[in-house]
């Protein structure tokens, strides 16, 4: 047995125009992506600041001072990208 579905042309175009509304921006480049996480180090190197500034920011930001993005993997300190440039951008 085989089943027929029969759709109708405005229909067809109401969802052409939703998944090109979805897929415009990952085309472009404006839309969410993948996010490099990076060391301490790597971050320093973005920044163009020391370890242990960032060491302080983090410290501040862990009490509550200060709102720098940051993450924790086990004992080691992570960062995104995609946030510090955000952060960055907003100093």
């Amino acid at each position: 047995m085989k089943a027929e579905l029969t759709l109708s042309p405005e229909l067809v175009e109401q969802i052409a125009d939703k998944v090109i509304e979805k897929l415009k921006p990952l085309l472009s480049g404006n839309g969410k992506h993948e996010d490099d996480i990076l060391t301490i180090e790597q971050a320093s190197k973005l920044l163009g600041k020391s370890k242990e500034q960032i060491y302080q920011w983090v410290n501040l930001s862990k009490h509550g001072l200060n709102s720098f993005p940051y993450m924790k993997a086990g004992k080691s300190l992570r960062f995104s990208k995609n946030k510090l440039i955000e952060w960055m951008e907003k100093r």
